[in-house]
């Protein structure tokens, strides 16, 4: 049964790098991943066919998109294209940020029971 209402604990949990949490869910055509970066840590550059927006909840970090640096702190909101590179290297204290992602991303999917 769908669940309208979820708690974190109740999303597919990943540790895909060194120091990086990700905690997803999905409804009918977008992904939510909740992130959380330890103190310096980095998420390699990459890029998928997704649009993705993100929201900084606490903390800052550098990001670099399309090989452009930027400052993000806590407030501030990043839109990226699909197919657009981007790295993520957290600053000096812990990261939670939101992204949503169109459409779903099946990589974030649970796993097959």
């Amino acid at each position: 049964m769908f669940s309208f209402v979820l708690d974190q604990k109740q999303c597919v949990s990943r540790n895909p790098f060194p120091g990086v949490w990700m905690f997803t869910t999905e409804a009918e055509t977008m992904t939510l991943s909740i992130v959380e970066l330890e103190p310096g840590a980095v998420i390699p550059e990459h890029s998928h066919p997704h649009e993705q927006i993100g929201y900084m909840v606490d903390g800052e970090f550098e990001f670099i998109i399309g090989g452009k640096s930027h400052h993000v702190v806590a407030g501030q909101i990043w839109r990226i294209p699909g197919g657009v590179p981007h790295k993520v290297i957290a600053g000096a204290k812990a990261v939670r940020a939101i992204d949503v992602f169109y459409p779903i991303r099946e990589d974030m999917r649970p796993s097959p029971s």
